[in-house]
Formats: C-alpha cells, structure tokens, sequence
C-alpha cells in the first residue's frame, strides 16, 4: 500500500466500505444502519425524503449518524448525501426553514446565471445547516428530445450551452457555500428511448458523435472548471452502431474511458442504485457491485433494502478473494473518496452541525430570494387576446373557471405532509417512497387537493367568484359543459400534457368549444397554464393564452396568482429552442471503427448445495437454444459433471465455476475442469452460457477464471485440453459435421442429420472457434500428429449412430477375415457405472481387468484410462467377471448369463506375438472398446437417441452404448499375419476397430437395444489410442468412413484442442 494512506486501510474491509453508499426506509437510526457503520465501515449515507421530516429532525439524524462513526473508529466522516434540485425535487421540506426554489429550467426561465447561483449556494447553505455535505446536483443533462423525456424540468433545456452555463452558475454557488457537488446524469438522461428496450429500461440511441455534440458539452464544461467533485453514472443502456451497453454505470466504456478517458474527469464517479429490478434481475447486485467498481465508479449506491446492501459487501470481498477485482484498485477509489470528504468535512463539523439556530438567521432573505425567483421564472409565452392580467379582460362579478388535472402530490410538499399528519393509515413504519407506489388510487385521489389552494388563493386575489373542478381521461364531461357555459374566463391547468395525452385531447377540446361559443356571441376566454413541462402546447398557436410556471408547488402557485392578477408583469422566457439546426457529422476519434469490451464478472466456485437447481435450469435453457444434432443434451444434469467415484480420484481431480445472479439464484454460465496428474493436463470439460446472456462477456469471465485456478492450483501443469471424454458431456468445440469430414458429402449416409439448419450451424460453430481464438487464446491450429493427448493442435471426436439395430448384419466378410488374421475377442465384466455411494474398500481387479487397464494406460489418454477404470468397477450385481467367445459366434451363442448382465462390458481384441514365423507366448491385447448402456450420465448420447413427436416433445428409445474404441498403436509389428508389413498398419488397425465394433454391435442387438451409440471415434483407431503413422487425418477419416460402411450415421462431430502451458502464461 501506498505511503499516503493510513495503515488502517490494510484492513480491506475498511476501504470496501468507503466505496459505497446506502440509505434505509425510517427516520430514525435503525439497527441495520448502525451495523453498516459500525461492523462494515460503511462511509456515506444517502438520505431521502422517507428519512426526513424536517430541519430540526434531520440535524439531529445527521448529527447521530456521525456520532455512531466517530465512535466506531471511522478516520473521516460520513458523506451525507441529498437530492435537493428544488422545482418538485426535495428530499428535505420544512415550511418554516427550509425555502422552496424553481426548478432547473425555472431558474433558467429568469434568465438570470447569476441568480441561478445566488439560489444554489442558498440551497447548499440550508442543507449545510442540517449535516449534509454533498449535493447530488447539478443536473446536467440536456433535452435532446424535450416534449417526452420525463427529467423535465428538472433539467435547465435543449441548449447545450445554456445548460453549461446554468449548470456551471449552480456548481459554483454549491462550492461557495461548503458542500460537495455532483454532476448528474452521465452521460445523459435528455434523450432517453423508452420503446423497443429488451432490457426494460430507457436506452440513449444517439451515437457518440452525436452525444459529443450536444449531450456531453455541459458535462465536459463543468469537468473543465475543476469544481465538479463527483459525477453522477446512470443506470441506462446505450445502443448506437460504436457501443452496445446495458446499464451504463456497470460499463468500462462509459466510466473509465468515457468520463475519465475523454472527458478528463478525475472526480469521484458514483454509480446509479443498483437495487433496480432490471439489473437485479439481468445479474444480480453482487455482480453488478463488481461490475461497477470494473468499470471505474467508485461509490456504488444501494439506496434502501438491508439484505441487498450485504449481498453488494460480500461481492466485493468475493471480488478480491477471486482477484477479479485488485487491492490498488480499491485504493485508487479509496483515494478519491477521501480526497472529496477533505474538501467539504471534518469531524468538528460533522459532530457540531449549526442546526435550526443558523436556518432562522438566515430564511427571511432567503424566502425573499425565493419569491423573487419565482416571479422572474413564469413566463407567457403567448397572450394573443390580451386576456392578463385578469382584472383588465373580465368584470369581478364574472365567473372564473378553474380546471385542473389530477396528479401526485409532491413528496416533499405541505399537501404530502397534511396527508400523512391526517391519515392515522399513513403514519405507518411504510416510507413515503413506498405509500406512492402501493396506494396509487389514494394517491391520485388526493391529487384533487394539490390545485385546492390555488383556486383559494386566486378567489380572494381578485375578489371574485371562482369554479374549480378537476378532469380526468374519462374526457369533457356533463359537468365540465355546464361549468363552461356559466363561466366567461376559464385557465386550464395542464402537466405534461405530451406524456398524459388525455390532457392534450380534454384542452383541445375546451378549446374548441369555447371557439364555438365564442363564435355564438358567448364571452369565453381561454387560457392555458404548463405547471410542469412548458411544451405541452408551445408550439400550438390555436392556444391564445399560454404561460409556463415550470413546476406546481405551492410557492409556484402563488406566484402563478400574483402574475394573474397583475402584481407584477412576467418577463420568463422559455429556455433554450424550439427547432434544432441539423448536426454536423463529425469523425470519431477512433476512425469510426468500434472497439471490443470485455466485461469481467464475478465467477464463483460451484456450490452443489446452492447451485443444483440454478444449473438445471441454465441446462434447459442451453439445450433449447442448441443445435438439432445436439438434443441429445436433454438428458444430462447437474450431477453430469461430477465424477463422484473414489476409483478416479488418482487419474482425474475437478472443480467447477458459476456466474450467478446473487440476487435470485439464476446461474448464467458455468464452466468445468478438470486436472490429469498422469500428464500433468488442465482440462476445459464444458463452458456455456444462457441463450439470453451471450455476448456479455460471461463466457470469457468464466473461462479466464478456470485457466487462472488451474494455473495456480497446479505449478507442474503442462498443457492445456479443451474438450473432455470423462465426462462426455463435450468432448470439444462442437461443429457442424457436414463440414467436418475430408471426403464427398456422399460419402455420410443418407439418413445423417444434415438438415437445413446446417449453415447456421455451421455460422454457430465457426463462430466458437473463432470466439475461442480470438478472445480466449487458444491456438487452433491442426496437431502436426496423430498422437493423442501429448501432442498440440486439434483433432476431431465422432458419435456415430446405427439407427436399425434389430435389421442390422454384420458384413458378410468380417467374421473369417478376423478368424484368418488370428484374432479373438472376449468379453470382460464391468461394474456397470460409477456408483454415488463411496465404497469403503478398494476394488480388487482380476488379471482380465487389470490387463485392460494395463493396454489403455499404454496406448490411450488419462481420460480414457479412467473411463475404463469407472467401466470396470465392480459391482455387487456382478457374479462372473470373464466370458470367451471368437468373432465366429452367432449373436444367439449364450456364453453371457442373462440373470448376471448388468449392462458394462469390455471387449478385449488378441492375438498371438509373433517370432519370425513361429507364435510363442501368451495372447497379446491389441484393442479394447466398451460396450455399455449404463454410463448414461457420462455420456448422455447413450441416453437420448430420439425421433420427432408431433407434439414437439423428445421420444427416447433403448440405445445400446459402444464406447472409446482403443487399438494397439504398434500392431503390425506384433501380428503373426502382418509381420514386417509395416505399411498395412492402417488397415490392422482398421481391421481390428472393426471386429470391435461388429461384437459391441451383436451383444447390444441380442440385448434388444433398438438402436446404437458409438461414441469417441478418433484418429483412425478410435478413442485416443495414440499411432505411429504421421497421417493422423488420413486415418481419422478412414475410421470413420469404415464404420459409415457399417451401417453408421454421423450424429455429432468435437474438435478437441490441446495447447502447451505457455499459451496462457499471462493468466498466471
């Protein structure tokens, strides 16, 4: 650690708890908040207006939660952060000291900066007062498409400058008064697309030319300034032709290259909350916290739920234990934090906040600051009949109507707080965030008293009668007529017209009306009123009377009445413009062209316990989206990929990696592997991600993570195998078989699967290789031999099917060709599959078994090896172990005692060595192959051989299973038929894959299996056996041209990659 940070941050979990940010539901300290501060060093507050209920109350929280930190050890103070825009965004209201100002765009309406700033460091100074220290403002977002966005008035306008300047003004006042500022939203909510998301959140559509143009000025102009102390990241997508991003406070791209990168900003970058549905159910909040802190935030906000808070701290301390994240990475975050909590705290301040004694020096100016700039905010923009003020177009005994729509009440606002004081219901322990969201009825409903005191106030500005009634969607109703008819002047008050479109359609047809009443002879004077967004009707002429208050609480509305009733002469203007000149197109600064971003999540251990139901279901939702010659996948499961057998403990060691999404238990991707002591091999089993998730980087997490275990866990590690036989889940990178075979595609039986979808197929796996090589680093380059396992380079894994087993023969030649090269063959007895329970002694082998093991440890991979040693395990069902029989025996010869069967064989190929011309010694073993239908959870394609159902579901037949074919690799050296013929060693091996091949077939047909599997063909003799001859492909493609001849169809096709240690040598 660096000499400029306090030795106290050693202590990780000190420095973790600096990078967030969390508020709670309450206005008081819960035993949830303090446990945050005090057990996991949490080290700012967010507070919202669930938290507060007035001035006094909330300095004495703050002052209490500072007290909590001090004591538990914290070297700095809390940040307290608060949203307080003003306009209709409070977090703190309290009538008698705190004021209430414009809006953004209210401020900017006043047309005055200087006013803007006077109204920031007011703001800032009265928050001050209360404990808080940092100011999540200025917004500095610009409304590219205005009419729609719902930020509103909330931001200044459309202008880029006009928001620069504005923004700036604020910024500065902030700064001047004490606290800490924070520009929002980066990199823009003013444009937002809200249709066509598949992500169900908002997305910005604009390229970066564009956002250079205009949404990212007033966020490079207040960067420029050297002021800003943090910046705000939002939580929206970006889909442009140069960047595809999900939640952009989650994404490398915006935070570190973007904001930091281009923009300069070395503040503290603070992510959106991350307690959203959409990113809690994209990927969890543990991962999203990783993915935050990667992409370069350094406060990651959690705004209320307890458990969700301590999900996020356990991903980060995950994130460091798995090295996905690195300690000076939480330090360079740690920096920044500590750098702003010096510029706007220290403990003296934070202990001894001025309170309500400095709020009541200070608000008679600042209420008169108020209304003042309220008065310069409102604006008409149009009075073409000169109908303001109102006592100079209509007599006092006229009535006045007044229509209203129906809308929420602030949160922060004398109605809110009336509501809750008078309704027993709503003094519950439920915050005000959520009262909003589940009484949505109540709230509306009550919506017909936020314009109440409006209507009194103008009553008795003018000394007049007044109507007041409200409108609904249900349109202009009986009432509405009535009330038109007996009034001469009606103000209709709209909010956001454009995005309650029945607002528009009720005003357009008032508006008619008192067109044709007016036409009659009828006195009816028509005028407007935006309470919110001033473009409702700014660009409709039909509306003679149209003016702006940019928000409706109650300070706004009072200055609506003076400016009715001729107080004073409004001179707002509305901010920024109408129509926009057409962009220029600019050059990206990378040449047009979009670079590659790879996101790094956080992979986690395989938990059985925690992860069995998460992996059947990602397993569901993988096979669905697979390939048709890969359905055979239905019918594995999670416990596919565990070995569970003592007897391969020496031979195969495992573990397994999940992304998941903490939040809901929904696995991502998985990935397994695998280690092989004999050959010192590291081994990718399996690596897949769900359908929905692909191309997010989770594959490459996954794979990163695997390749790094298996690096550290293993220094002897050698190479590195794709593709893994035990379990035969996937053997390799899966291909299109169509393309795979050296030969005329006449040469594949008709009955192969090689149905239409075989170019997307081919797409897909073209695609994984290239995915693999360009992002993983493999190296797919063909093996220079046909050696097994100890060579690089790849090799291509056959299943083959035989679809008729019951009609099938074996060729007519074969049985006395065999017979004539001296060859034999019996059967041995296995033990019938891996068994779940742990034997408590070792297996004893007979001499037959053990001389299996003996021919495949010398002529076959360690894979292989312990596939055979799992073949062979005995089981208790096994009464004889060891039949005899030569290929010359009929399928209906019963030498195999039908009661002791139980379904795991190993044939063994021998002949007699040779001398010479003489044959001397024992029978030599020159192949092997297994022939069972109970190692289904190995290698599924055993299991799931199936036909078309009408109804689209899988129809799975009894399919007999020959398994990893092995053959001498020094044959025709020690064949008494072959003796210095070398040059036949291809067609030994041919001969003897064969005959093995022919009695795997019989004993499956007598067994009345309907169809066959053979599985793991490979290079000429089958299984990995490991050749002599330096044309490994030549071979291979013999093999299987041999067995299509047979009667064999191709069902799937791998290609197994192995590369040497130095491959990946930066991953260690």
């Amino acid at each position: 650690m660096d000499a400029d940070l306090d030795p106290l941050w050693q202590d990780m979990d000190w420095a973790i708890g600096q990078m967030l940010i969390m508020g709670w539901d309450g206005t008081e300290v819960t035993p949830q908040i303090r446990e945050l501060i005090t057990d996991h060093h949490l080290g700012s507050i967010l507070l919202t207006a669930k938290n507060l209920k007035s001035a006094h109350q909330t300095a004495k929280l703050v002052q209490e939660l500072q007290t909590i930190a001090h004591n538990a050890g914290h070297p700095y103070p809390l940040l307290i952060a608060l949203d307080q825009e003003n306009g209709g965004v409070n977090s703190l209201f309290d009538e008698e000291h705190i004021c209430q100002f414009p809006s953004s765009m209210g401020q900017a309406a006043a047309g005055s900066p200087d006013l803007s700033y006077q109204l920031a460091k007011a703001t800032a100074t009265e928050v001050l007062a209360c404990g808080v220290n940092l100011i999540l403002g200025p917004v500095l977002d610009v409304l590219t498409n205005a009419r729609y966005q719902p930020l509103g008035v909330r931001a200044t306008s459309d202008d880029p400058q006009e928001v620069s300047q504005y923004g700036i003004a604020a910024m500065k006042g902030y700064k001047d008064a004490g606290v800490a500022t924070c520009g929002k939203h980066f990199p823009s909510y003013g444009n937002l697309d809200f249709l066509g998301s598949s992500l169900d959140i908002p997305i910005i559509t604009q390229t970066l030319e564009e956002l250079a143009l205009s949404a990212l000025v007033p966020f490079r102009n207040a960067i420029a300034t050297g002021k800003l102390d943090a910046m705000f990241v939002g939580g929206c997508g970006i889909t442009n032709p140069s960047m595809k991003v999900a939640h952009a406070c989650l994404s490398e791209q915006v935070v570190d290259e973007l904001l930091r990168e281009e923009l300069g900003f070395t503040g503290v970058a603070i992510s959106e909350c991350l307690e959203m549905e959409a990113l809690r159910t994209e990927m969890g909040v543990r991962t999203g916290t990783i993915m935050a802190v990667q992409a370069g935030c350094d406060l990651v906000l959690l705004c209320r739920a307890y458990d969700v808070q301590l999900e996020a701290i356990s991903g980060l301390k995950l994130g460091l234990e798995n090295e996905v994240l690195t300690k000076e990475r939480v330090y360079t975050s740690l920096r920044r934090v500590l750098k702003m909590k010096r510029g706007c705290t220290d403990w003296a301040r934070a202990l001894n906040p001025p309170g309500i004694s400095l709020l009541k020096q200070i608000h008679p100016s600042h209420l008169a600051l108020s209304m003042k700039a309220y008065d310069d905010s409102i604006t008409v923009m149009r009075d073409h009949d000169k109908l303001l003020p109102l006592n100079e177009s209509m007599h006092q005994e006229e009535e006045l109507l007044l229509l209203t729509p129906l809308v929420k009440p602030l949160p922060a606002s004398a109605m809110t707080k009336t509501i809750l004081e008078g309704s027993p219901k709503m003094r519950s322990e439920n915050p005000i965030h959520d009262r909003w969201i589940h009484r949505e009825r109540s709230a509306i409903m009550s919506g017909e008293g936020v314009f109440r005191e409006l209507g009194r106030s103008l009553a008795r500005a003018r000394h007049g009668k007044l109507l007041h009634t409200s409108y609904t969607a249900n349109g202009v109703r009986p009432v509405h007529e009535s009330l038109i008819q007996r009034a001469s002047t009606i103000i209709l008050l709209t909010a956001d017209a454009n995005r309650n479109l029945y607002q528009a359609g009720f005003t357009k047809h008032v508006a008619m009306m008192c067109s044709l009443l007016k036409a009659s002879g009828h006195k009816k004077n028509l005028i407007v009123v935006a309470v919110s967004s001033p473009y409702d009707f700014a660009m409709d002429k039909s509306i003679g009377t149209y003016i702006c208050t940019f928000d409706f609480t109650e300070t706004a509305m009072s200055a609506l009445v003076r400016a009715l009733c001729g107080a004073f002469a409004p001179h707002g203007t509305l901010p920024g413009t109408l129509r926009k000149a057409p962009r220029k197109a600019v050059q990206s600064s990378a040449g047009g062209k979009s670079k590659t971003r790879t996101q790094h999540w956080l992979v986690e251990p395989y938990d059985v316990e925690r992860d069995t139901k998460g992996l059947q279901d990602l397993l569901f939702a993988m096979v669905r989206g697979s390939a048709p010659n890969h359905q055979y996948l239905y019918a594995f499961g999670p416990q596919s990929f565990s070995l569970m057998s003592d007897t391969m403990e020496h031979e195969m060691e495992e573990q397994h990696f999940v992304v998941r999404n903490s939040s809901t238990g929904a696995l991502y991707g998985f990935c397994s592997t695998y280690y092989l002591p004999s050959t010192s091999t590291g081994v990718i089993g399996a690596i897949f991600v769900d359908p929905s998730k692909r191309n997010l980087s989770i594959g490459y997490s996954l794979h990163r993570r695997a390749v790094r275990n298996l690096l550290q866990k293993h220094s002897d590690i050698k190479q590195f195998q794709l593709g893994c036989c035990l379990p035969g889940i996937f053997p390799g990178i899966p291909l299109d078989h169509s393309d795979t075979l050296s030969m005329p595609s006449s040469a594949i039986t008709p009955g192969s699967t090689t149905s239409s979808a075989a170019p997307s197929a081919a797409a897909a796996s073209s695609g994984l290789k290239s995915w693999f090589s360009t992002t993983c680093g493999w190296d797919l380059s063909p093996s220079s031999s046909s050696s097994s396992s100890s060579s690089t380079g790849t090799r291509k894994i056959y299943n083959l099917l035989l679809p008729s087993l019951q009609t099938w023969s074996s060729p007519p030649d074969l049985p006395n060709t065999l017979q004539l090269a001296g060859i034999s063959f019996d059967l041995i007895h296995g033990g019938g599959g891996r068994s779940t329970s742990t034997p408590t002694q070792t297996p004893t082998l007979t001499a037959e078994q053990e001389s299996v093991l003996s021919f495949v440890s010398s002529n076959s991979s360690p894979e292989i090896l312990a596939l055979y040693r799992l073949a062979l395990f005995p089981s208790p069902l096994s009464s004889s172990s060891y039949s005899s029989y030569s290929s010359s025996d009929s399928p209906t010869t019963n030498h195999i005692n039908p009661t002791t069967y139980n379904n795991t064989w190993i044939i063994r190929a021998k002949i007699q060595p040779s001398q010479g011309h003489e044959i001397s010694g024992e029978e030599q073993v020159i192949g092997t192959i297994i022939l069972s239908s109970d190692l289904g959870r190995d290698y599924p394609s055993l299991l799931s051989t199936s036909t078309g159902s009408n109804t689209g579901e899988m129809e799975f037949t009894t399919t007999g299973g020959i398994i990893a074919p092995v053959v001498s690799s020094s044959l025709s050296s020690s064949s008494s038929f072959m003796t210095g013929q070398q040059q036949h060693q291809q067609q030994a091996n041919l001969l003897v894959l064969q005959g093995l091949v022919m009695l795997g077939l019989r004993q499956n047909k007598k067994e009345k299996m309907a169809c066959c599997v053979l599985s793991w063909v490979s290079n000429g003799n089958g299984g990995g056996g490991s050749s002599s001859s330096g044309d490994g492909g030549q071979q291979q493609n013999n093999s299987v041209e041999t067995l299509l001849g047979m009667g064999f169809e191709v069902q799937q096709v791998w290609e197994e990659v192995v590369n040497g240690v130095e491959q990946f040598s930066s991953l260690a």
